[in-house]
């Protein structure tokens, strides 16, 4: 007796262990159910009865005792029409119906968008997402079929494609701003879950009830090129940008050490030189504008006839620098940036000359005299 109890079921459970199982086959194997036998289905579960290949009669949960009169479209392709209580052979698939909310998204390869101030751009982004069955007899029909233990990581890979697709779509015809995707992101996430949604329920007994965008990337160069502009709107003058641009490539000449970077230096500070000087100082330009009447009526005089103003140029380490008017190019020899030995020419000049030997200009080095004779 004991061995004909063995060939009969009489509870039908599934207690899940694992995380990420979707579908799990009760394992009968070659053991009739027997009729009267109790079945229990826990919460966040369905058990979906196959006879023959077709889905049958789908039990939620609670606990169920199996007879004809609970069976309806089992007993109707076994026969029993006339309430015959024999034992029955069919496969039971437990079906978890809770959200797996530990599945993850990205694109492996940029999504190009048009955006309205940047033009094209390329996209990358990822996030996380959730994910239950909707319908647990398409899910069975569509994608488990008769695999006894069907996970997440068989579907995973399908859905993550079908995100991207729906993602760049989204992005392309949403008309956001780029600048305005990371304030918007739960917005997006929210369109997306819908979409994804109408979509896969339909076809696969799936819903995303929760769609998280975690982040939207640009470019590295797009990167750099917003930094700019903001470093630029903090500034809020292209000539302070230009200086601060300045100062940075005199300090990484600094940190150079060599002819190549002292070099560098010099050329850079004297154009930063040359910038403050005309930031400072009245425009050379402005002594050849026609003379405004000063306050009270009195007229300004013009610049005295005779007076011809130079554009210099000066040859650093083998390059040249300029131009430079006359009295930035002065005051560089004052502070020493421009020293004797290096070459100097201006327009009229036949060829470079050193500095100190320039008529216009050896008045701004100081002579050293000479040794004092031997004493006797």
């Amino acid at each position: 007796m004991d061995r004909v109890r063995g060939a009969f079921i009489d509870i039908i459970e599934w207690t899940d262990d694992s995380r990420d199982t979707i579908v799990w086959r009760f394992p009968r194997y070659e053991n009739e159910i027997k009729m009267g036998a109790k079945l229990i289905v826990r919460e966040s579960q369905v058990a979906v009865f196959v006879n023959q290949g077709r889905i049958a009669d789908v039990f939620a949960p609670g606990m169920h005792e199996l007879q004809t009169g609970n069976l309806p479209i089992l007993s109707t392709l076994q026969g029993w029409k006339y309430g015959f209580h024999s034992p029955f052979k069919a496969e039971v698939y437990f079906v978890t119906t809770r959200q797996f909310t530990d599945l993850k998204w990205g694109t492996q390869n940029p999504v190009t968008v048009r955006d309205p101030e940047f033009g094209m751009v390329r996209l990358r982004a990822f996030g996380g997402y959730a994910a239950r069955v909707s319908d647990p007899a398409r899910l069975i029909t569509e994608l488990a079929g008769t695999d006894p233990q069907f996970r997440t990581e068989e579907v995973e890979e399908y859905l993550r494609q079908l995100i991207v697709g729906r993602l760049g779509t989204l992005l392309a015809s949403s008309g956001i701003p780029m600048l305005d995707l990371a304030a918007r992101q739960a917005e997006l996430g929210d369109r997306l879950a819908k979409g994804l949604t109408d979509e896969l329920a339909a076809s696969h007994g799936i819903s995303i009830p929760k769609f998280i965008i975690e982040n939207i990337s640009l470019p590295p160069e797009v990167e750099q090129a917003i930094d700019a502009r903001s470093r630029m709107g903090i500034l809020g003058n292209v000539d302070n940008y230009a200086r601060l641009q300045a100062a940075d490539a005199i300090r990484d000449a600094a940190n150079n050490p060599g002819g190549a970077g002292e070099g560098m230096g010099l050329g850079l500070g004297m154009a930063v030189g040359q910038q403050m000087a005309q930031a400072f100082t009245p425009q050379q330009n402005q002594q050849q504008a026609p003379a405004a009447p000063a306050p009270g009526g009195a007229a300004v005089p013009p610049p005295l006839p005779g007076q011809q103003q130079y554009q210099w140029y000066v040859a650093v380490d083998g390059q040249q620098q300029g131009p430079y008017d006359h009295a930035t190019f002065t005051g560089h020899i004052g502070s020493g940036a421009i020293r004797p030995g290096m070459l100097a020419w201006r327009e009229g000049m036949g060829a470079w000359q050193p500095v100190e030997n320039v008529p216009e200009l050896a008045q701004h080095f100081r002579a050293t005299p000479p040794p004092l004779p031997p004493q006797a």
